[in-house]
């Protein structure tokens, strides 16, 4: 058999395993490793098996992942969470909708001291589902925004998307950190939008809430400010060059600080809060080795190669064939997590990618804005499952109706970036040159 066509073989295996529920990185280390064997031979394989995996939990610039999603642990255990909701309802619950419409705003302030998704449609959920039930939210659009609005957690810096898509291209962090402030902010504004247009069209979805003073809604902006202080520490110091990201990560796990100043942080928070970063980071890392084993075997069957050669040469203008790997992305986020999916798919579509002199800042920015749409669609959808979780007494299917309005949002922004790149690279042009 041709390397080219253990490559495929190798795919296709790939795919069969994730499809029977075998975890992403024991099925793209197997598959690779397996690979490698039939390739190289045995010694070549286990010597490039044990330095990947060796390297990948050595590595210093990974270091940066665990200490963000410390960040976000603490910052939930401090209380930063509960207020950032209680700020945002008391600027917007009075409106129709306006409980929702504050659940996208904490959501987005929340993914600035997160990175998850999953995390952030967990925190918020928690939060804002007992109190859109006591108003007598539609279920469908309470818990649809909530899965979709949670999204914003690997758009919104700091993202560990964003970090993991960085260190496979060796990409500037804060140039991409940078990048998607924008598209984040305008995605969440885009959301509002959303639930505005909907409960226009039928009120009944989200009644207004209690109308507020305007000493009121400015005493509860307080609520924001840790949070606001938080991210402008790492982001701004980030891209002023005071510290490098895992520096800025562990200056963001200061959130623990916050939680200790206000007496919120008991020693039971603190540890749950360590358990599950620390639960996460291995996740992440586990995978990202996986990853790098895959990504070897697939060097030594040359198919990203040859395959960046081939359309490189197809007799097609360069934006209809990144127009076909948009595509691709958004039919693979209906069967694999967007961790694993970019992780899988980045040794095969970047070299394209730079054979076809597209600026790699704005193409992490538009991946990461595909893999949102994974997150929320059936069958793998993650938050999805989050929110089922936590409100079990509402049907599956009528939550993932409740994202598809949002969805079409998501979708929208993607090809308005896709047309018009400099919404994501101006500003680290402008303030990293």
């Amino acid at each position: 058999m041709s390397p080219e066509a253990a490559g495929a073989v190798g795919i296709v295996a790939l795919l069969i395993l994730f499809l029977i529920r075998v975890p992403v990185a024991f099925a793209m280390a197997f598959v690779g490793f397996v690979g490698l064997i039939y390739l190289s031979g045995t010694d070549a394989a286990l010597a490039i098996l044990s330095l990947d995996v060796f390297e990948t939990f050595t590595s210093y610039p990974l270091s940066v992942i665990p200490m963000f999603i410390l960040m976000g642990s603490f910052a939930h255990a401090s209380g930063i969470s509960q207020r950032l909701f209680s700020a945002t309802y008391t600027w917007v619950g009075s409106l129709r909708g306006g409980l929702t419409m504050a659940t996208v705003l904490a959501c987005a302030g929340f993914a600035a001291i997160c990175g998850s998704t999953a995390a952030t449609a967990a925190t918020m959920g928690k939060i804002a589902l007992p109190e859109m039930k006591k108003y007598k939210y539609d279920d469908t659009l309470a818990t649809g925004t909530v899965a979709s609005a949670g999204t914003l957690g690997v758009l919104i810096p700091p993202s560990t998307v964003l970090i993991v898509y960085a260190i496979l291209v060796q990409e500037s962090i804060g140039k991409l950190f940078i990048a998607a402030i924008v598209p984040g902010i305008i995605l969440s504004l885009l959301f509002v939008a959303t639930v505005a247009i909907l409960c226009a069209r039928d009120p009944g979805l989200g009644p207004p809430g209690v109308a507020t003073t305007w000493a009121a809604k400015l005493k509860a902006t307080k609520g924001i400010i840790e949070a606001l202080i938080l991210f402008f520490l790492t982001i701004g110091g980030l891209t002023l060059g005071w510290f490098g990201p895992t520096q800025a990560g562990a200056v963001g796990a200061g959130a623990l600080l916050i939680g200790l100043a206000r007496r919120k942080l008991t020693w039971k928070n603190f540890v749950e809060s360590g358990k599950d970063g620390l639960l996460t980071s291995c996740m992440v890392l586990f995978i990202i080795a996986g990853a790098v084993v895959f990504g070897h075997f697939m060097a030594v069957t040359t198919i990203p190669f040859q395959l960046a050669d081939w359309v490189g040469d197809l007799p097609l203008h360069r934006m209809a064939v990144m127009v076909i790997i948009v595509l691709i992305y958004f039919a693979g986020g209906f069967f694999m997590d967007s961790m694993a999916l970019i992780v899988v798919t980045i040794p095969i579509f970047f070299p394209i990618v730079q054979k076809l002199g597209f600026d790699p800042i704005w193409f992490g920015v538009m991946i990461v804005l595909i893999s949102e749409m994974g997150v929320i669609t059936p069958p793998v959808g993650v938050n999805v499952f989050v929110i089922k979780a936590i409100a079990p007494e509402i049907p599956l299917g009528q939550i993932f109706k409740g994202i598809f309005p949002f969805l079409y949002t998501i979708i929208l922004l993607t090809v308005v970036v896709l047309f018009v790149p400099e919404i994501a690279t101006f500003l680290p042009n402008l303030l990293m040159g």
